[in-house]
């Protein structure tokens, strides 16, 4: 039998239909926007590590840039130069403490108080001359004292000796015994022994005494003088009285590089220059040597003796004494600005690979104030700092500027 078809009912199927699809579909309408959550957050995330990564590479870079500028700006700035050919050496100049012949202090031999003093300084002294007298009435009472002892033990060693020699003369006839001759004979010797004693204490007071007079000990020059009438002195080397100083003979001691140490002999000529005699030499005569290399400065100590008898030359002076060399070959011509002077001696500053400054030690030869001779030291292909700094040290990193060159005369 065939059903009536039935509007209501199609309705009610589809609708339980769409009811079973949105109910399937639930699910996935709630897990959509957790997953867009989680994208976002992910975005976020590596859009804040990357921006992290840049903020630090910037810093590193920064740094980096700030290092590079400061080491940049503490390097000094330094202006080289190849140093200039010069002749072939044949003189070397060294520069030579100058020194009295004889320097020695005056102390006083025995205490008391000035009573006067009879030249001041620079005046000139023969030996044995009087420079001053010390009162020390101590001293002289103690002498008179020892004068009266001595004459007691004299007489009692007279009459010591008087009864020794009177007995020896009986003991022989028996008329007295041999114990009391021996006994007297006995206190006579001991008698003459005090004698001696006393009459060595006297001489001593009268050498002691005969101080209280100070003399020049030999020609020379009063330098010093550190006493005034009326001070206490005391005896000793506590305090200098006067200093002396013979000059007729005047000392020079220079330190001589190594490599001309088998160059020098005694007897040999070596001229002489001072700074307050331009234009003069003195001949002077190398007298002696060390015989020994000093090992902290390889150098030959010598002493060369210049005759002063004019007095124009002054101990404590400094000398430019001129050493005649073979050829060793040829020198090099650098500013006086560019020495530097340290305790390890002479340097020059040159510039190596990749800006760094090195130390060079060197022997200078001609001084005429602008520019210095370098004996040994430099090659042809070094870079001289023209005018160093006073803190540059060795393996110091220097900022280098070449020198403009300057345009020829009537140059456009």
């Amino acid at each position: 039998m065939t059903k009536a078809f039935d509007p209501h009912s199609q309705q009610k199927t589809q609708a339980a239909a769409d009811g079973a699809n949105d109910h399937e579909s639930a699910p996935e309408q709630k897990a959509l926007p957790m997953r867009t959550a989680l994208i976002g957050l992910a975005v976020v995330v590596g859009v804040t590590v990357v921006l992290s990564g840049i903020g630090i590479l910037h810093r590193r870079s920064a740094a980096t840039v700030l290092a590079s500028r400061t080491t940049e700006l503490a390097a000094p700035t330094v202006t080289i130069a190849p140093p200039k050919l010069g002749n072939p050496v044949n003189t070397l100049t060294l520069p030579g403490n100058v020194t009295a012949y004889t320097d020695s202090p005056i102390y006083a031999r025995t205490s008391g108080y000035l009573t006067r003093w009879l030249f001041d300084i620079g005046a000139k002294v023969k030996k044995g001359a009087l420079l001053a007298e010390i009162s020390a009435p101590e001293v002289d009472q103690q002498l008179r004292q020892a004068e009266a002892d001595l004459t007691t033990a004299q007489a009692t060693a007279n009459n010591a000796r008087q009864q020794a020699e009177r007995y020896s003369g009986l003991v022989k006839s028996d008329a007295v015994s041999k114990q009391d001759t021996d006994l007297y004979v006995s206190q006579a010797a001991a008698t003459a022994a005090a004698v001696r004693s006393a009459q060595a204490n006297l001489q001593r007071l009268r050498d002691l005494q005969a101080y209280e007079k100070v003399y020049a000990p030999f020609d020379g020059v009063i330098t010093a003088r550190t006493i005034d009438t009326g001070q206490l002195i005391d005896s000793g080397a506590g305090k200098e009285l006067f200093r002396l100083q013979a000059i007729e003979t005047l000392r020079v001691f220079a330190n001589l590089p190594q490599m001309y140490s088998a160059n020098v002999k005694s007897g040999t000529k070596i001229g002489l220059t001072f700074a307050e005699h331009a234009g003069k030499t003195y001949d002077g005569t190398l007298v002696r040597t060390a015989d020994a290399i000093d090992p902290a400065s390889r150098t030959l100590l010598v002493e060369i003796d210049v005759n002063n008898h004019a007095g124009e030359l002054l101990p404590g002076s400094l000398a430019q004494v001129h050493f005649k060399t073979p050829e060793a070959g040829p020198s090099f011509i650098v500013p006086a600005a560019a020495l530097i002077f340290r305790k390890e001696g002479l340097r020059v500053g040159t510039v190596v690979k990749d800006g760094i400054a090195h130390l060079t030690p060197v022997v200078i030869g001609e001084d005429d104030g602008a520019n210095v001779q370098i004996v040994t030291g430099l090659s042809p292909t070094d870079q001289v700092i023209q005018d160093p700094p006073d803190s540059l040290i060795e393996g110091q990193r220097v900022t280098v500027v070449h020198p403009v060159a300057q345009p020829a005369a009537g140059g456009k």
